[in-house]
């Protein structure tokens, strides 16, 4: 928004805007090769032993050649958005800016298809650089009925993933989340609200809570991401979408009779409408 050519000082222009000329200035730092490395390597030891913090990750890093300090480790973590699952106090002020909805799963037998949603974000390494992903999943048959992915972790891109759900598949009964940012935000959850959905979020530190999306990312990762080395956004948009359909419809599940969840999704809300 503000233009160098303009005959009006920049000074002025940053005023107008209510802009720091800091922020205008501020040309942002590429991350290095070193730290897209230890990334990498973090985004592992967290997919395998979700309950390490910064202090263990970091020795876990220096038993595979790494030293690295452990506000580092810390620093990484936070651009990776990743945090450690255990209990934590004070469960309920686990965001002051945003209201926190109860978890609505517990001790619910889910029985069909669009009964609950659930959706989380994880983070996807590239050959240089990295982005985040965003999917949606039905928890009875664990399809997934969109996705996206973005290079910021704000909530637009999981506005868009929820509404094309919505807007192919019809509202769930439940959306169950984490308590993430992008999830309390009003943009977020008043498209649930439009809908009449019932929302549903885990307690802090409870990944358990969310158990078969962070099944589906360790899937993904594992048969699809640490095989591959994307060159640019494009590039990991069209792989990930070719594994999404081959998710859905070719891989059979042995939680699902070794269904798929097409057929599983498909099949059941026929016999459910008929």
């Amino acid at each position: 928004m503000v233009d160098w050519k303009d005959p009006l000082p920049v000074t002025r222009q940053c005023a107008l805007l209510d802009l720091p000329r800091s922020t205008f200035y501020h040309v942002p730092k590429p991350v290095s090769d070193e730290e897209l490395v230890l990334m990498k390597l973090i985004d592992r030891c967290h997919l395998d032993y979700p309950f390490l913090g910064s202090r263990r990750i970091r020795d876990w890093l220096e038993d595979e050649g790494h030293c690295v300090n452990r506000k580092k480790v810390q620093r990484l973590m936070r651009t990776m958005g990743l945090v450690a699952s255990y209990p934590k106090r004070n469960l309920s002020l686990a965001n002051h800016a945003h209201k926190v909805y109860p978890y609505l799963l517990k001790y619910l037998v889910i029985d069909r298809p669009n009964q609950a949603w659930a959706t989380d974000i994880t983070y996807i390494p590239m050959a240089r650089g990295f982005v985040y992903l965003v999917a949606i999943m039905d928890w009875y048959s664990r399809r997934v009925l969109s996705w996206r992915v973005s290079n910021t972790l704000d909530a637009s891109f999981c506005v868009d993933a929820l509404e094309e759900a919505i807007e192919r598949h019809g509202p769930p009964e439940i959306f169950n989340t984490d308590q993430g940012s992008q999830f309390t935000s009003d943009d977020f959850t008043d498209v649930l609200k439009q809908h009449g959905i019932r929302i549903s979020m885990d307690g802090k530190g409870r990944w358990v809570d969310n158990v078969f999306v962070e099944r589906l990312w360790r899937s993904v990762k594992y048969e699809e991401v640490y095989l591959k080395a994307y060159d640019c956004i494009g590039a990991a948009r069209a792989s990930l979408g070719r594994y999404f359909t081959y998710y859905n419809s070719k891989r059979r599940h042995q939680s699902l009779d070794r269904r798929t969840p097409d057929n599983v999704y498909y099949e059941d809300a026929a016999r459910l409408a008929a």
